[in-house]
Protein backbone atom coordinates (compact mmCIF):
# COMPACT_ATOMS: atom_id res chain seq x y z
CA UNK A 1 0.00 0.00 0.00
CA UNK A 2 2.77 2.40 0.97
CA UNK A 3 4.69 1.45 -2.16
CA UNK A 4 1.61 2.19 -4.29
CA UNK A 5 1.20 5.62 -2.67
CA UNK A 6 4.85 6.42 -3.35
CA UNK A 7 4.39 5.51 -7.03
CA UNK A 8 1.29 7.68 -7.26
CA UNK A 9 3.12 10.58 -5.61
CA UNK A 10 6.03 10.17 -8.01
CA UNK A 11 3.64 10.17 -10.97
CA UNK A 12 2.03 13.36 -9.72
CA UNK A 13 5.44 15.01 -9.41
CA UNK A 14 6.39 13.92 -12.91
CA UNK A 15 3.12 15.27 -14.28
CA UNK A 16 3.68 18.56 -12.49
CA UNK A 17 7.23 18.88 -13.85
CA UNK A 18 6.01 17.97 -17.32
CA UNK A 19 3.34 20.67 -17.18
CA UNK A 20 5.86 23.26 -15.97
CA UNK A 21 8.33 22.29 -18.70
CA UNK A 22 5.58 22.43 -21.32
CA UNK A 23 4.51 25.89 -20.15
CA UNK A 24 8.12 27.12 -20.34
CA UNK A 25 8.49 25.67 -23.82
CA UNK A 26 5.33 27.45 -25.01
CA UNK A 27 6.54 30.70 -23.50
CA UNK A 28 9.96 30.36 -25.17
CA UNK A 29 8.40 29.52 -28.51
CA UNK A 30 6.10 32.53 -28.27
CA UNK A 31 9.10 34.81 -27.72
CA UNK A 32 10.99 33.20 -30.58
CA UNK A 33 8.02 33.53 -32.91
CA UNK A 34 8.01 37.30 -32.41
CA UNK A 35 11.55 38.36 -31.50
CA UNK A 36 11.16 41.74 -33.16
CA UNK A 37 8.84 43.10 -30.49
CA UNK A 38 11.36 42.48 -27.71
CA UNK A 39 14.24 43.84 -29.79
CA UNK A 40 12.36 47.00 -30.73
CA UNK A 41 11.51 47.63 -27.10
CA UNK A 42 15.10 47.04 -26.01
CA UNK A 43 16.46 49.29 -28.76
CA UNK A 44 14.06 52.06 -27.82
CA UNK A 45 14.66 51.94 -24.07
CA UNK A 46 18.36 51.04 -24.03
CA UNK A 47 20.06 51.51 -27.44
CA UNK A 48 23.56 50.99 -25.99
CA UNK A 49 22.74 47.57 -24.52
CA UNK A 50 20.80 46.64 -27.65
CA UNK A 51 23.71 47.06 -30.09
CA UNK A 52 26.13 45.56 -27.54
CA UNK A 53 24.09 42.39 -27.04
CA UNK A 54 23.35 42.08 -30.75
CA UNK A 55 27.05 42.63 -31.60
CA UNK A 56 25.81 45.01 -34.29
CA UNK A 57 27.78 46.26 -37.28
CA UNK A 58 28.53 49.99 -37.24
CA UNK A 59 29.21 52.15 -40.27
CA UNK A 60 29.07 55.81 -41.17
CA UNK A 61 30.87 58.97 -42.33
CA UNK A 62 33.28 61.08 -40.28
CA UNK A 63 35.38 64.25 -40.47
CA UNK A 64 38.76 64.86 -38.78
CA UNK A 65 40.33 68.20 -37.98
CA UNK A 66 43.81 68.24 -36.47
CA UNK A 67 47.02 70.09 -35.79
CA UNK A 68 50.65 69.19 -35.35
CA UNK A 69 52.46 69.28 -32.02
CA UNK A 70 55.96 70.52 -31.16
CA UNK A 71 58.07 71.46 -34.18
CA UNK A 72 55.02 70.76 -36.41
CA UNK A 73 52.62 73.05 -34.54
CA UNK A 74 52.19 75.11 -37.73
CA UNK A 75 50.77 72.06 -39.58
CA UNK A 76 46.96 71.69 -39.89
CA UNK A 77 44.98 68.71 -41.18
CA UNK A 78 41.53 68.02 -42.66
CA UNK A 79 40.45 64.44 -43.34
CA UNK A 80 37.07 62.91 -44.19
CA UNK A 81 35.92 59.40 -44.93
CA UNK A 82 33.83 56.38 -44.06
CA UNK A 83 34.34 53.91 -41.21
CA UNK A 84 33.05 50.41 -40.48
CA UNK A 85 33.40 48.12 -37.45
CA UNK A 86 32.10 44.89 -35.93
CA UNK A 87 32.36 43.60 -32.33
CA UNK A 88 34.01 40.17 -32.34
CA UNK A 89 33.34 39.15 -28.74
CA UNK A 90 30.58 39.37 -26.15
CA UNK A 91 31.33 41.40 -23.04
CA UNK A 92 34.54 40.14 -21.40
CA UNK A 93 34.48 40.54 -17.58
CA UNK A 94 37.59 42.42 -16.44
CA UNK A 95 36.28 44.37 -13.49
CA UNK A 96 36.25 48.10 -14.20
CA UNK A 97 37.83 47.39 -17.60
CA UNK A 98 35.05 45.02 -18.69
CA UNK A 99 34.09 45.50 -22.30
CA UNK A 100 33.81 44.23 -25.83
CA UNK A 101 36.54 43.88 -28.46
CA UNK A 102 35.80 45.36 -31.89
CA UNK A 103 37.68 45.25 -35.20
CA UNK A 104 37.22 48.05 -37.72
CA UNK A 105 38.74 50.09 -40.51
CA UNK A 106 38.22 53.25 -42.52
CA UNK A 107 39.01 54.92 -45.82
CA UNK A 108 39.59 58.65 -46.36
CA UNK A 109 39.19 59.90 -49.96
CA UNK A 110 39.78 63.41 -48.60
CA UNK A 111 43.18 63.93 -46.96
CA UNK A 112 44.70 67.40 -46.78
CA UNK A 113 47.62 68.88 -44.86
CA UNK A 114 48.18 72.61 -44.62
CA UNK A 115 51.83 73.57 -44.08
CA UNK A 116 53.70 76.92 -44.19
CA UNK A 117 54.31 78.31 -47.67
CA UNK A 118 57.68 77.53 -49.34
CA UNK A 119 60.39 79.45 -47.55
CA UNK A 120 64.10 79.48 -46.71
CA UNK A 121 65.33 77.70 -43.61
CA UNK A 122 68.62 77.40 -41.75
CA UNK A 123 70.12 73.91 -41.62
CA UNK A 124 73.09 72.47 -39.76
CA UNK A 125 75.37 69.74 -41.14
CA UNK A 126 78.64 68.52 -39.56
CA UNK A 127 78.96 71.67 -37.51
CA UNK A 128 78.29 73.97 -40.46
CA UNK A 129 75.11 75.99 -40.97
CA UNK A 130 73.60 76.97 -44.29
CA UNK A 131 70.35 78.38 -45.67
CA UNK A 132 68.31 76.39 -48.21
CA UNK A 133 64.80 76.54 -49.68
CA UNK A 134 62.09 74.35 -48.13
CA UNK A 135 58.87 73.23 -49.74
CA UNK A 136 55.41 73.81 -48.30
CA UNK A 137 51.82 74.72 -48.98
CA UNK A 138 48.75 72.44 -49.16
CA UNK A 139 49.23 68.71 -49.68
CA UNK A 140 46.51 66.45 -51.07
CA UNK A 141 46.11 62.70 -50.81
CA UNK A 142 44.07 59.70 -49.75
CA UNK A 143 44.44 57.48 -46.72
CA UNK A 144 43.14 54.30 -45.19
CA UNK A 145 43.27 52.69 -41.77
CA UNK A 146 42.83 48.96 -42.44
CA UNK A 147 43.19 47.90 -38.80
CA UNK A 148 41.38 49.61 -35.92
CA UNK A 149 41.48 47.66 -32.65
CA UNK A 150 38.80 49.13 -30.39
CA UNK A 151 37.70 48.32 -26.84
CA UNK A 152 34.10 49.29 -26.04
CA UNK A 153 33.79 49.71 -22.28
CA UNK A 154 30.87 48.09 -20.48
CA UNK A 155 28.61 50.92 -19.35
CA UNK A 156 25.26 51.25 -17.58
CA UNK A 157 24.44 54.36 -19.59
CA UNK A 158 21.60 53.99 -22.06
CA UNK A 159 22.92 56.71 -24.38
CA UNK A 160 26.71 56.87 -24.10
CA UNK A 161 29.16 54.15 -25.16
CA UNK A 162 32.82 55.05 -24.39
CA UNK A 163 35.79 53.39 -26.10
CA UNK A 164 39.53 53.53 -26.63
CA UNK A 165 41.50 52.24 -29.60
CA UNK A 166 44.81 51.65 -31.32
CA UNK A 167 45.19 51.67 -35.11
CA UNK A 168 47.58 51.71 -38.03
CA UNK A 169 47.09 53.61 -41.30
CA UNK A 170 48.65 54.28 -44.69
CA UNK A 171 48.75 57.69 -46.44
CA UNK A 172 49.45 58.51 -50.09
CA UNK A 173 50.02 62.14 -51.13
CA UNK A 174 50.40 63.59 -54.62
CA UNK A 175 53.68 65.23 -53.53
CA UNK A 176 56.30 64.07 -51.06
CA UNK A 177 55.19 64.76 -47.49
CA UNK A 178 56.14 66.37 -45.20
CA UNK A 179 57.86 69.21 -47.06
CA UNK A 180 61.64 69.16 -46.78
CA UNK A 181 64.69 70.83 -48.24
CA UNK A 182 64.36 71.33 -52.00
CA UNK A 183 66.95 69.69 -54.23
CA UNK A 184 67.92 71.13 -57.66
CA UNK A 185 65.07 71.81 -60.11
CA UNK A 186 62.64 72.40 -57.22
CA UNK A 187 61.87 68.74 -56.52
CA UNK A 188 61.07 68.01 -52.87
CA UNK A 189 63.72 65.69 -51.50
CA UNK A 190 64.24 63.56 -48.44
CA UNK A 191 60.66 62.43 -47.86
CA UNK A 192 58.09 60.15 -49.52
CA UNK A 193 54.63 60.10 -51.12
CA UNK A 194 53.88 57.09 -48.88
CA UNK A 195 53.64 57.50 -45.11
CA UNK A 196 52.45 55.34 -42.23
CA UNK A 197 50.15 56.56 -39.46
CA UNK A 198 50.22 54.60 -36.17
CA UNK A 199 47.71 56.12 -33.75
CA UNK A 200 45.68 55.75 -30.59
CA UNK A 201 42.73 57.55 -29.06
CA UNK A 202 39.58 57.69 -26.98
CA UNK A 203 36.00 58.61 -27.76
CA UNK A 204 32.32 57.84 -27.38
CA UNK A 205 29.10 57.15 -29.22
CA UNK A 206 26.10 59.23 -28.17
CA UNK A 207 22.86 57.54 -29.25
CA UNK A 208 20.34 60.08 -30.49
CA UNK A 209 17.81 57.31 -31.24
CA UNK A 210 17.81 53.50 -31.68
CA UNK A 211 20.59 52.34 -34.03
CA UNK A 212 21.83 55.91 -34.64
CA UNK A 213 24.65 57.71 -32.85
CA UNK A 214 26.77 60.84 -33.04
CA UNK A 215 30.43 60.01 -32.49
CA UNK A 216 33.20 62.07 -30.91
CA UNK A 217 36.85 61.03 -30.69
CA UNK A 218 40.35 62.37 -30.07
CA UNK A 219 43.33 60.59 -31.63
CA UNK A 220 47.07 61.10 -31.34
CA UNK A 221 48.56 60.33 -34.78
CA UNK A 222 52.22 59.86 -35.73
CA UNK A 223 53.12 60.22 -39.44
CA UNK A 224 56.30 58.61 -40.70
CA UNK A 225 57.66 57.28 -44.00
CA UNK A 226 59.65 54.56 -42.17
CA UNK A 227 62.70 55.88 -44.07
CA UNK A 228 61.22 55.24 -47.53
CA UNK A 229 62.80 58.57 -48.47
CA UNK A 230 66.40 59.68 -48.03
CA UNK A 231 65.35 61.19 -44.70
CA UNK A 232 62.43 60.63 -42.36
CA UNK A 233 61.46 63.98 -40.79
CA UNK A 234 57.81 62.91 -40.38
CA UNK A 235 55.25 64.46 -38.05
CA UNK A 236 56.13 63.10 -34.63
CA UNK A 237 52.74 63.91 -33.17
CA UNK A 238 49.44 65.45 -34.19
CA UNK A 239 46.11 65.68 -32.38
CA UNK A 240 43.03 64.81 -34.44
CA UNK A 241 39.45 65.57 -33.37
CA UNK A 242 36.93 63.29 -35.07
CA UNK A 243 33.17 63.83 -35.48
CA UNK A 244 30.99 61.21 -37.15
CA UNK A 245 27.53 59.75 -37.52
CA UNK A 246 27.02 55.99 -37.17
CA UNK A 247 24.34 53.62 -38.37
CA UNK A 248 24.04 50.33 -36.44
CA UNK A 249 22.75 47.14 -38.04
Amino acid sequence: MKQTEKVKTLKRCLKFLFCVSLSCAFAASAQTANPGAAKVEDAATNPVAHVRDAMSWEFGPFVNWGMGVGNRSDFKFLWAGFQVGKPLTPVIPLGKLSGQFELGGNIMPLWQAYTPSPHEQTFSYQGQTYVAPVGGGTFYGVAMTPVILRWNFLTHSRRIQPWFQGAGGLIYTTHKFPPAQLVPHGTPGGTSVFNFAPQGGVGLHYFVKPNRSIDLGVNAVHISSASLGDKNPGVNASVQIQVGYTFWK
